[in-house]
């Protein structure tokens, strides 16, 4: 009965949310020419969510992030409440490189597109590295590019190994690789479950790693390397 209340609360909730915010973002979309604006106003619908749930997002290491630098971040995915902790916890322009089918969600899937997100077939390989590098042209200046390195989200709360993507653009458009990782957000809501439970999701921000250090056939170097990042500041346990 409790998990049906709360999984009520939580439509009715995001309902409201994106009923409210869906003509400020498109209007937001037609003025900003750069997507900055949209992707600020999805800030708003990401802190009524965690709010609504009693859900809180800290974060460590935010000063690690230089102010108008372009990078690719790195995470680990663990839960769909790692988008509302990043999104609201950074305080950076960035754009996720997100799978198409997220398109067709009515109100949501627009205000993706008019923030200027990077949609991918992710069945095409070829396509979606194409689709990446026309996204990452009509990225304003200073906005980063989010990888959930993964793929995926965990199917048991480990990281699992990191696919190469990001990082292959990282490389090949010189820019350097800001390893986050995310805690404690499988125990707010794991995946395949409708379930949430109040906590807190922490946000840790680690050393950049500049690319231009690594040559062409060090690729696999610079994956391992962004992996021991962010699996060196991830806690299992968090909040415990």
């Amino acid at each position: 009965m409790l998990r049906m209340v709360k999984i009520v609360w939580l439509g009715f909730w995001i309902g409201i949310a994106t009923l409210v915010l869906f003509l400020p973002v498109t209007l937001s979309a037609l003025l900003s020419s750069t997507g900055n604006l949209p992707f600020s106003l999805s800030k708003i619908w990401a802190r009524t969510v965690l709010l609504v749930t009693g859900t809180r997002a800290v974060i460590r290491g935010r000063e690690r992030i230089e102010k108008g630098q372009s990078y690719i971040i790195i995470s680990n995915h663990q839960s769909h409440f790692d988008i509302l902790a990043l999104v609201t916890s950074l305080r950076i322009q960035f754009r996720w490189v997100i799978k198409k089918e997220l398109l067709r969600i009515p109100l949501f899937g627009y205000a993706l597109y008019a923030s200027r997100n990077i949609f991918i077939d992710r069945s095409d390989r070829e396509q979606s590295m194409k689709s990446i590098h026309e996204g990452m042209d009509r990225l304003p200046r200073g906005a980063s590019v989010m990888f959930f390195a993964e793929g995926t989200r965990s199917p048991d709360g480990t990281i699992q190994r990191f696919k190469k993507g990001g990082f292959i653009i990282a490389m090949e458009r010189n820019l350097p690789v800001l390893p986050v990782t995310v805690n404690g957000s499988r125990a707010v809501l794991p995946k395949g479950s409708t379930d949430y439970h109040p906590g807190r999701i922490e946000v840790v921000v680690g050393d950049p790693i500049e690319t231009s250090r690594y040559a062409e056939d060090r690729l696999h170097q610079l994956i391992d390397d962004a992996r021991s990042a962010v699996v060196a500041n991830f806690n299992p346990d968090y909040p415990g």
